[in-house]
């Protein structure tokens, strides 16, 4: 056989497979046991800002004695799954733009025309394509209701009304309708399980007076969450529900995004659990009291690692009177800074003294929807990782204490997390 006749051969031994496998996609499963065909890829992408946290086990719990009585259970091993977490607390820009969203949302609503999309019976939604005039003559009339009247203006500044930005958010109350006595209910109407808030989204900036009477705070007040130097700082003054309704709303921007791009959705951007959130402090290092490693507060050359209160009445000599900028000082092996110290914040769980005695092992979680009607000890919320005006004891991986779900202090921010879909990145 010459080269030439082996030579077509070939060529005509790849076109019939060519042709076998052009007709294998257009003829289906053929009866075969294939999975639905033809679904889109996935690759999880790591979200903006935030740090890959593997699957892992640890020792949840106090590393040293418990000074104040706060934990009355012993340290547990548990197993956390994989997820993401904002390598910062979120800083007022980044909680600015919720802020924006709202007061734009409500303009265009206000406006109508070309700024709704009208979509039949389920009404209409933002074309945010459509630019807000705010200095249109016809606008300003249409747009006045969002800005203080002239009564309450402080020498004739037009301002937003701040009492105005409300934002309404719906999630699915999952716990409710896994419950037993829930399930029959459900299969009938599944709207019992969707719940709805209304809340005002403005931090309360007056938190920097009200949280200490006898310090003089004013400049804060009046320019720490607006002012461009600040921009970079964590957000205070945000009660557990605003936090709450920050996820909610980031989930739907994303979502909105992806959707408008033919992509699957994400998983939703979430406060993290006690048990993520000390995980993620302890960067790896299991057993160590704070997330840098070591016993110490201090580096070999006697420089402070975190923003805290050193010693009564000296909060300067670790950098930082306040708060500082989200990235000061260095992050943790997973990347995230400020794990201990600058602001508390908020988790996911309802607090209770010796929930390690019964709480699971894996993915451990102990949550508790408060009604308004319920007591003060029911809306307890766990803070974690101490604050510029907590003693060294609370910048501690394992030391844990609470607030109240709508108390907003000037010492508590909080930052987002999102559950990797899958087992690891390896499986990608």
């Amino acid at each position: 056989m010459n080269i030439k006749n082996l030579g077509n051969k070939k060529i005509g031994f790849l076109f019939m497979i060519a042709l076998i496998t052009l007709a294998g996609c257009g003829s289906g499963n053929k009866g075969e046991l294939t999975g639905v065909l033809n679904r889109e890829k996935w690759y999880q992408a790591d979200p903006f800002g935030m740090v890959y946290i593997p699957a892992g086990s640890f020792n949840m719990g106090p590393s040293d004695q418990d000074v104040p009585y706060a934990v009355t259970a012993q340290a547990k091993t548990v197993t956390i799954p994989a997820f993401y977490m904002d390598n910062t607390e979120i800083t007022n820009n980044e909680y600015r733009q919720f802020v924006y969203w709202v007061r734009d949302s409500l303009a265009h609503r206000l406006i109508g025309g070309e700024h709704l999309i009208d979509e039949g019976e389920y009404g209409e939604r933002i074309n945010w394509r459509e630019k807000i005039k705010w200095d249109d003559e016809q606008n300003e009339e249409t747009l006045a209701e969002l800005f203080l009247p002239e009564t309450e203006r402080f020498y004739r500044r037009k301002e937003i009304d701040t009492r105005k930005l409300n934002f309404e958010y719906y999630w699915i109350d999952l716990k409710l309708a896994a419950q037993r006595e829930s399930r029959d209910q459900g299969m009938r109407d599944r709207s019992v399980f969707i719940k709805k808030d209304v809340i005002n989204v403005y931090p309360d900036t007056l938190a920097w007076i009200h949280d200490y009477t006898y310090s003089f705070h004013d400049p804060l007040t009046q320019m720490y969450f607006w002012h461009p130097a600040y921009d970079e700082y964590p957000v205070v003054g945000v009660n557990w529900k605003q936090a709450r309704a920050f996820s909610i709303w980031r989930t739907q921007l994303m979502n909105s995004y992806m959707e408008e791009n033919g992509n699957a959705y994400v998983q939703d951007y979430r406060l993290p659990s006690e048990a993520e959130w000390e995980y993620a402090a302890r960067g790896g290092l299991d057993l160590s009291p704070y997330p840098w490693g070591g016993p110490y507060i201090r580096n070999s050359r006697g420089c402070f690692l975190g923003n805290y209160k050193p010693m009564r009445g000296n909060y300067m000599d670790d950098g930082g009177v306040y708060t500082v900028k989200a990235t000061s000082y260095w992050p943790n092996d997973y990347g995230l800074y400020c794990m201990a110290g600058n602001v508390s914040e908020w988790t996911s769980n309802a607090f209770d003294e010796s929930s390690y005695s019964f709480s699971h092992d894996i993915s451990t979680d102990y949550v508790y929807e408060a009604k308004e009607s319920d007591l003060p000890a029911l809306k307890r919320k766990v803070i974690r990782g101490g604050s510029w005006k907590d003693v060294g004891y609370y910048l501690q991986t394992g030391t844990r204490t609470y607030e109240y779900q709508d108390t907003s202090k000037c010492y508590i921010g909080f930052r987002c997390v999102q559950s990797f879909l899958g087992r690891d990145k390896a499986d990608y």
